[in-house]
C-alpha cells in the first residue's frame, strides 16, 4: 500500500488508488454476480445438467456479469502493478473467458434453454450492455 501511496515506478498515486478501487468494483461485481445465480450457480458445463436460465438483476445488463468482474479485478491490477507479467495476465484472462463463453457456455444455454435464451442473448449484451448481442430468434419480432 506504501508503493501505491508512494507513486510507485514513476506513475501517479492516484492511477494505483484508481487500480485498487477497480480491483474491489470488480470483486463485488463477481459476488453480487454469483448470488444472484442463487440455485444456478456452478462452475463449468455439465452436459445434461439444467439449472433456470437467469435473467434478472445483473444479468439483464449483460449474460456473463462474473467474467466481468473478473476481467475488472486484473484490469484493476494492471493499474496498481503496471507490467508485463499483469498484463499478460489479463490478456490470458480475457481470451479464455471468451473461448469458455463462445465455445462452451453458449452452445450449451442455446441446446438447453433453446429461443428462450436466443432471445433473452439476442436483447442482452454479453459482457457488457448492449456488446455482443446474438441475433435474434427466426421468426421473433424485435422487442422495444
Amino acid at each position: 500500500m506504501a508503493a501505491i501511496a508512494a507513486g510507485a515506478a514513476g506513475r501517479s498515486p492516484l492511477t494505483g488508488w484508481s487500480g485498487i478501487g477497480v480491483m474491489v468494483a470488480g470483486l463485488l461485481l463477481v459476488l453480487a454476480a454469483q448470488a444472484g445465480m442463487g440455485d444456478s450457480w456452478r462452475v463449468g458445463v455439465e452436459e445434461g445438467e439444467r439449472t433456470d436460465l437467469v435473467t434478472g438483476g445483473l444479468f439483464s445488463l449483460a449474460r456473463n456479469p462474473v467474467f466481468t468482474g473478473m476481467v475488472l479485478v486484473l484490469a484493476g491490477m494492471v493499474l496498481v502493478l503496471p507490467g508485463p507479467i499483469p498484463a499478460a495476465a489479463l490478456l490470458s484472462l480475457v481470451v479464455a473467458v471468451q473461448v469458455q463463453v463462445r465455445m462452451v457456455e453458449e452452445p450449451y444455454l442455446l441446446r438447453t434453454h433453446g429461443t428462450v435464451y436466443r432471445a433473452y442473448a439476442a436483447r442482452t449484451g454479453r459482457f457488457v450492455p448492449l456488446l455482443g448481442r446474438l441475433g435474434a430468434p427466426e421468426g421473433a419480432e424485435e422487442r422495444r
